[in-house]
């Protein structure tokens, strides 16, 4: 293990690539020629951190064609040669891109895709990484000249900012051996120091490999080429097939047993997926245990985002466990998370199993030793106190910033619930009969009000109009009307007492 780069004071660590994009058509501007679209993108849940691309429908043509080597039918509208230009072909276009544009970000593999991520986001991603990551390689041997790359080997795995090398010993010219290299990810909390220390102890966890049966647990479940493209390995593989009960078993009692020694000495994990799982002479090895030292965020952070119960590295261990005891059992991923209901399989005990891990988060998360117990490791580490602490601490920096993007998941969600609600058909019944009721009661009381005026007015005019006729020497009076009280009683003079008047 070695550092090829370290940043500078001043640099600012790399994007979160497991923040989806979301993109939305706007407009469309029609020039001589052809037709744009301008479309709103979005990284995460804040309105915030968007910007507006203008792309051409042969943009997506090119995006789709880069696309086609996943094996999914994608829903790009078909070319039209003549009447491209009338205005309602236009506006049935762009109904179209933007159902293609949903289905795109929507899925997990092809909305973290390199060529995705450019074509909604050029500045941020116009970067070659695998011309960077072989500088930064070169430069590192030089300091060490008896190894040398042999090739990149573009389609093994699926961060962007990490890339893989065959090299070669030059005192061994028969063996080949696989590097990586990556770049710091946002998670990154350990100071160089820590993080030096703590890479120091990873060959006491790793094990030599030198057997001929070696694969993945994905390669194992699929059937796949580790030099196929990534967009075919992933997206839709041709043969998937579950694993026997006793491999299950198996597997999974050795995958537990690792997770539970690491969350005892509180390293870090949450990179367990069935690629990361090794598989040589039935027994699993982990792989990427350094990840979250790098500060590399986790496979699944875009589902982990939208459950706020998985808010821990340990959570997430045993949701990802979920996903690999679910995949194991059926030979592919969940079509959609949650999982409300589980298909039939043939291992009862199993599905039984899965009940209590959160391949459904809605429900409370356990832990890894429960499983364990209802399911060898054997390896001694020492952790001095102070690389202890330092893992503590980075760990809940990780989890802080976990929580925060939960946090803001779960109020633009209720945002979207509150406006969906607002903006239906029934509550748009609803307050049409409200503003009905308002405005008939507005207008009765006007009613009221004007009735009253014109009554006041009408006493006013009788009151002027008796004054009037009966002179100004003496009150006016009825031969049935009552004597008037002695002068001392008297009112004010120009006024008169109501119940003299005669009606």
């Amino acid at each position: 293990m070695a550092f090829m780069e370290k940043p500078s004071a001043g640099k600012l660590l790399p994007l979160d690539d497991t923040v989806r994009l979301t993109a939305a058509i706007e407009a469309s501007q029609t020039l001589q020629s052809h037709t744009e679209y301008i479309i709103r993108v979005q990284r995460g849940v804040s309105s915030e951190n968007s910007w507006q691309i203008i792309r051409r429908y042969s943009d997506f043509d090119m995006l789709n064609n880069s696309l086609l080597i996943s094996g999914i039918v994608l829903p790009l509208p078909p070319k039209k040669l003549l009447g491209n230009m009338d205005r309602e072909f236009i506006a049935e276009r762009q109904k179209g891109l933007q159902a293609y544009l949903n289905f795109i970000t929507q899925h997990h593999v092809l909305s973290g895709c390199e060529m995705v991520k450019k074509f909604l986001d050029t500045n941020n991603y116009s970067a070659n990484y695998t011309e960077i990551a072989l500088q930064q390689v070169s430069m590192f041997f030089r300091s060490d000249p008896k190894w040398e790359v042999v090739e990149p080997l573009k389609d093994i795995g699926w961060r962007m900012r990490k890339r893989y090398f065959l090299i070669k010993n030059r005192e061994q010219l028969k063996e080949r051996q696989v590097l990586s290299w990556v770049d710091w990810g946002p998670d990154k909390f350990l100071s160089d120091k820590d993080l030096q220390a703590a890479m120091k102890l990873l060959p006491s966890l790793s094990v030599s490999v030198h057997g001929v049966r070696i694969t993945s647990l994905f390669q194992t479940l699929t059937n796949v080429k580790p030099k196929e493209p990534f967009l075919k390995k992933y997206c839709n593989p041709k043969k998937i097939q579950g694993l026997e009960l006793q491999q299950i078993r198996t597997y999974g009692r050795q995958i537990l047993e690792v997770l539970k020694f690491l969350h005892d000495k509180g390293f870090p994990y949450g990179h367990l997926h069935a690629s990361n799982v090794l598989v040589e002479d039935n027994t699993c090895k982990l792989l990427d245990i350094e990840n979250s030292l790098l500060g590399l965020p986790s496979y699944y952070r875009p589902y982990v985002t939208q459950f706020r119960k998985i808010n821990t590295t340990e959570a997430i261990d045993v949701y990802s466990f979920g996903h690999l005891l679910y995949e194991m059992t059926y030979g592919r991923p969940p079509d959609a998370i949650p999982v409300d209901q589980l298909p039939s399989a043939p291992f009862t005990s199993v599905v039984l199993c899965m009940l209590y891990v959160p391949v459904n988060p809605r429900e409370s998360v356990p832990s890894v030793c429960y499983f364990s117990e209802h399911f060898s490791l054997i390896c001694i580490v020492l952790l001095n106190t102070k690389l202890k602490d330092a893992l503590k601490t980075a760990k809940e920096s990780l989890e802080k910033r976990l929580q925060e993007e939960q946090r803001m998941v779960y109020q633009h969600r209720r945002l979207i619930r509150a406006q969906s609600h607002h903006g239906s058909e029934e509550e748009k019944k609803k307050r049409k009969i409200l503003a009905r009721k308002k405005s008939r009661q507005s207008a009765y009381e006007n009613e009221e009000d004007v009735s009253i005026k014109y009554n006041n007015n009408s006493v006013k005019k009788i009151f002027f109009f008796s004054l009037k006729g009966s002179g100004a020497s003496s009150p006016p009076t009825c031969p049935s009307s009552p004597t008037p009280p002695p002068t001392s009683g008297m009112f004010p003079s120009g006024h008169v007492h109501p119940t003299w008047l005669c009606h």
